[in-house]
């Protein structure tokens, strides 16, 4: 049954959590040893840890939620990671755990370890590289969990558009129950058949999407692949006019075939 919370008296609160997760992949054509180099301290310098806490604050903000909490941390050689613990309502101060810092950060909690309770926000960051094939991959794992009426998919859209993505995985679930006055669950509280329902249409014109969901369960799978591969998007520290046709032509052979394995998760024979 689908709650309707306008219609429906709850037993108690509604405590369905409803989660979701999104990775983002960027790939790059770096030529050289030097430009892999250069190109990760790009993107470490890019998605620090500030901008990535900007981004997961404007995420609290579209799905209607209020920060307890933020731990970041920028790491050594590269990559960072984000936590916020959320909550559906605001909680007063005289009620706040004295750990907790409102998002209000100060030079002594730049580096702070943060727990995660049943509504918060992460965000970890993996720049690498192709020990063979001069590509370098860029992903970003975010996670936003909620619970109550408060919904992570609201924030879909600004994720998409937070980072260039070439390929996108998004797995939603809903998990739990929450009961009526007469006692009956409901293990969801709004109708959904795909992800791509939540996807404006603009952005879904620029991929080839692939779901697979598990309807009986409130899982929910989406990923998504850019469908033009614009060279100049995709080779560092070089343009279209340094390379011949043929280079283009392994470029976008290689990247293709990055971007395929990804999509697909599994390795693509040569």
């Amino acid at each position: 049954m689908r709650l309707k919370d306008e219609k429906l008296k709850l037993y108690g609160f509604n405590n369905l959590t409803k989660s979701l997760s999104f990775n983002i992949y960027d790939i790059c054509y770096t030529e050289t040893e030097e430009a892999r180099k250069k190109y990760i301290e790009y993107i470490d310098e890019q998605y620090n840890s500030d901008r990535l806490t900007n981004i997961l604050k404007n995420v609290t903000n579209i799905i209607g939620a209020s920060i307890l909490n933020i731990a970041k941390q920028d790491y050594d050689p590269q990559g960072a990671s984000v936590t916020l613990l959320i909550s559906e309502e605001e909680v007063p101060v005289y009620v706040l755990d004295p750990s907790c810092n409102r998002g209000i950060l100060t030079p002594l909690r730049e580096n702070i370890v943060g727990h995660l309770d049943k509504s918060h926000v992460t965000v970890h960051t993996y720049p690498e590289s192709h020990p063979q094939n001069e590509i370098s991959t860029f992903r970003v794992d975010i996670d936003v969990s909620t619970c109550g009426t408060i919904s992570p998919l609201k924030a879909l859209n600004l994720l998409i558009e937070s980072f260039d993505s070439d390929i996108i995985t998004i797995d939603y679930r809903v998990r739990g129950f929450t009961r009526d006055m007469k006692g009956r669950k409901h293990f969801i509280d709004h109708d959904i058949s795909s992800i791509q329902n939540f996807i404006a249409k603009d952005k879904k014109e620029k991929y080839n999407l692939m779901d697979m969901n598990i309807y009986q369960s409130n899982i929910f799978h989406t990923k998504m692949k850019i469908q033009d591969i614009d060279i100049d998007n995709y080779i560092f520290e070089k343009t279209e006019e340094d390379l011949s046709d043929t280079e283009i032509e392994s470029i976008i052979q290689k990247l293709d075939k990055e971007m395929t394995e990804i999509f697909y998760g599994m390795n693509v024979p040569k």
